[in-house]
């Protein structure tokens, strides 16, 4: 199968889960939702939302009980940017073409050969367009007009996606030296960052999820992919302002996951991401939930 058909398959996969999840969104609480996410998730196991000890039930704790308006700023793949300019950190917004309310609203033909198409309100809907000509429009104007009929929050009560404004982003297209777009994905607990995750190889048969410490060591723990020590990603020019980046964005969050990345020496904001994966307990091996989860100190 190749590239496109599989992604047009997993988009498929994915709208299935959404519209069977808002079936009968209106009859569960959030905290019966969460608990029923959890057990289906995790193959059966009940969360502890009074006393959560694993990182994926204080991921649901969070869903129920942090309140931090800001983190529905920071949500959105729009507004967060005024977010990173308040931080003094405009110099690594990537280039914006436009923000649009309607499909029909999208200039393509005047955008460039390459460029992203982002769903503001969500996570991992995006459109990589490396070639315009060789997009199959038609389809992905579908798709992409079911973004904006969408409320991820229904799924698995993310509060942070709930009634955000259904628009979508034109960015300027991003590679780095691997041909690809290396993404460092920051955990960071209590303001600070602990580790930090890069996928590599993505849609190959040598797909691995790696996870370093702050002085780059590798860690022995994957999530929802093993990890891969024969895989040898040097140490990123940029590590040491990475890091203070992280530093500096992730203070006024519990937890905050803080993805950036690094094109020609300079590097670029990606996102912030509250509740990765929805905070299904995809650690690799298990028992690094329970380690991981030791980070994070909600009493905070």
């Amino acid at each position: 199968m190749n590239l496109r058909k599989k992604r047009i398959v997993i988009n498929l996969i994915h709208w299935y889960h959404i519209i069977n999840s808002k079936i009968k969104p209106l009859v569960l609480s959030d905290e019966k939702a969460v608990k029923r996410y959890y057990k289906k998730k995790s193959g059966g196991l009940t969360v502890d939302l009074s006393n959560p000890v694993t990182f994926s039930e204080k991921q649901q704790w969070y869903k129920l009980y942090s309140n931090n308006p800001l983190m529905a700023q920071c949500a959105d793949k729009n507004d967060v940017r005024q977010y990173i300019i308040d931080c003094g950190y405009e110099d690594l917004l990537n280039e914006q073409y436009g923000v649009y309310e309607s499909v029909k609203d999208i200039p393509i033909n005047d955008l460039p050969e390459r460029f992203v198409l982002k769903a503001a309100h969500a996570s991992g809907w995006n459109l990589i367009v490396r070639d315009k000509s060789a997009m199959n429009w038609k389809q992905e104007k579908k798709t992409m007009k079911l973004w904006l009929k969408q409320d991820i929050y229904w799924s698995g009560r993310e509060w942070v996606y709930k009634n955000l404004k259904k628009r979508i982003v034109a960015e300027k297209y991003l590679e780095d030296e691997s041909g690809g777009l290396l993404d460092y994905k920051f955990y960071c607990f209590n303001g600070k960052p602990a580790f930090l995750q890069l996928e590599v190889g993505r849609f190959t048969d040598k797909n691995a999820r790696n996870f370093y410490d702050m002085d780059w060591n590798l860690l022995p723990f994957g999530k929802e992919l093993p990890h891969n020590p024969d895989i040898n990603i040097p140490v990123p020019e940029c590590f040491e302002q990475m890091k203070e980046i992280a530093q500096n964005l992730c203070k006024p969050f519990s937890y905050v996951r803080v993805d950036l990345y690094q094109v020609g020496g300079k590097v670029y904001f990606g996102e912030l991401t509250f509740f990765p994966a929805g905070g299904a307990p995809d650690f690799v091996p298990t028992e690094y939930d329970k380690i991981v989860g030791d980070m994070w100190n909600i009493k905070e």
